[in-house]
């Protein structure tokens, strides 16, 4: 009897570990409780109207769920700008023309905003540190030049990772204009891993785009140019801007920045984390809005 009761109890133990551990085994990992997120958003009036757009005035969904948008705020704060030139031989656009695009940007900045042009080819090297100055940027345009293959994904990277990321939460409003056809020759990040990076870091990149040397060629390995151009712009919560009138578009992109941009406060229902997510901002009637289309996994 006393063995077979302590069999009894054995097999009891053995049951309940197992339920306990298919219990966790049933669980899905990654799964956070509501809490606050924040997103950078582009918002305005069709009418031009500079009145202040609120919180009732827009919809958000994350993965497909309508979120509790608590606050929407302008964020009047000073900008970074990163300029990214294609430096690259064959781009089809000289070193003059270059300059004359990047330059247009030193006279359209608002106060404290301040401007970072860097040149890539299969290196991103600094033209231009971080400034306001003028007579710097202007100085520094002579450095432009054209030489080498356009390794665009691992320059987008490096600075992401170098110029961008160590700016911190102290400055939110982060800025790329791609100046360029979007084709890349030969950079070790892919194409998705270097968007994905941008929209983890909710970098809006605008895009002054160059007619594409390939033609719209087809390439097995990475998206056309135009595509990559495309997606940069429209999956950051960015757009693409004439070339033909290069000074309108510095403009309307540093006023963008400095009159249309807004902080989004929202409480998040249950969502797991280790799936990408789409993203979704909507306005009410006559109002614009555009945000990031996707919340990497984390």
């Amino acid at each position: 009897m006393r063995a077979s009761s302590r069999l009894l109890t054995s097999l009891a133990l053995i049951f309940a570990l197992v339920a306990v551990i298919a219990g966790q085994a049933g669980r899905r990992p990654g799964v956070s409780q509501e809490r606050t997120r924040l997103l950078n958003i582009y918002a305005a009036r069709m009418d031009n109207s500079e009145a202040v757009i609120t919180a009732k005035d827009v919809s958000f969904y994350d993965d497909g769920l309508e979120q509790k948008v608590q606050s929407l705020t302008r964020d009047p704060s000073p900008a970074r700008i990163v300029l990214l030139v294609d430096n690259s031989l064959s781009l089809r656009a000289d070193v003059p023309k270059l300059a004359q695009l990047a330059r247009e940007f030193v006279y359209e900045i608002y106060e404290d905003d301040q401007i970072l042009i860097v040149g890539y080819d299969e290196q991103a090297e600094i033209v231009s540190d971080w400034t306001d100055d003028s007579q710097k940027i202007e100085a520094s345009l002579s450095g432009l030049r054209k030489r080498g293959q356009p390794f665009l994904f691992d320059a987008l990277t490096a600075i992401l990772e170098d110029a961008l990321l160590p700016l911190g939460a102290s400055h939110r409003k982060r800025a790329i204009v791609l100046i360029g056809d979007g084709l890349d020759r030969g950079s070790k990040t892919k194409f998705k891993d270097a968007l994905a990076a941008l929209q983890s870091a909710d970098i809006a990149v605008y895009a002054l785009q160059i007619p594409d040397r390939t033609g719209g060629a087809y390439r097995r390995d990475t998206p056309k140019p135009s595509v990559v151009v495309q997606k940069l712009a429209e999956e950051t919560g960015g757009r693409i801007l004439p070339l033909d009138d290069p000074r309108a578009s510095a403009k309307s992109i540093c006023d963008e920045l400095r009159k249309h941009r807004y902080l989004l406060s929202y409480s998040s229902s249950i969502v797991s984390y280790l799936d990408a997510r789409r993203l979704l901002v909507l306005g009410s009637e006559g109002i614009t809005v555009r945000a990031k289309t996707v919340e990497p996994a984390k």
